[in-house]
């Protein structure tokens, strides 16, 4: 003979069975959650290392072509500082050999116009 489970037993063992599939849900849910909301926060910080990094090199970067920038131009201020300081030195040169030849020729030329009167 077939014993017969009473109603209400079966129907506490459904409702069991619903709750642990509803909790099971839950369950799986949270897990969902949890694991997008982990996903995304850590794509934000390899996000924000990535960033960070490339900030650094960026400016690392400007750094050196600031100061490659800076050389060059000091080293061009240097050439054209030189090349003036052997322009000034020839002219002077230039000029003092040449001092007695113009005073010279302005004595004489003085001399012309004292003889003449016009002084």
């Amino acid at each position: 003979m077939v014993k017969k489970i009473p109603d209400n037993d079966a129907f506490e063992a459904l409702e069991k069975i619903k709750k642990a599939e509803e909790r099971a849900r839950e369950i799986i849910q949270e897990a969902r959650d949890k694991t997008t909301s982990q996903i995304i926060q850590d794509s934000h910080d390899e996000a924000e290392k990535i960033k960070t990094q490339l900030l650094t090199e960026a400016k690392e970067k400007a750094i050196r072509i600031k100061q490659k920038i800076i050389d060059r131009a000091t080293n061009e201020r240097d050439g054209i500082l030189k090349e003036s300081d052997e322009e000034i030195s020839d002219l002077r040169k230039k000029s003092q050999s040449r001092m007695p030849e113009a005073v010279a020729k302005i004595r004489e030329k003085v001399g012309r116009s004292l003889k003449k009167g016009a002084l």
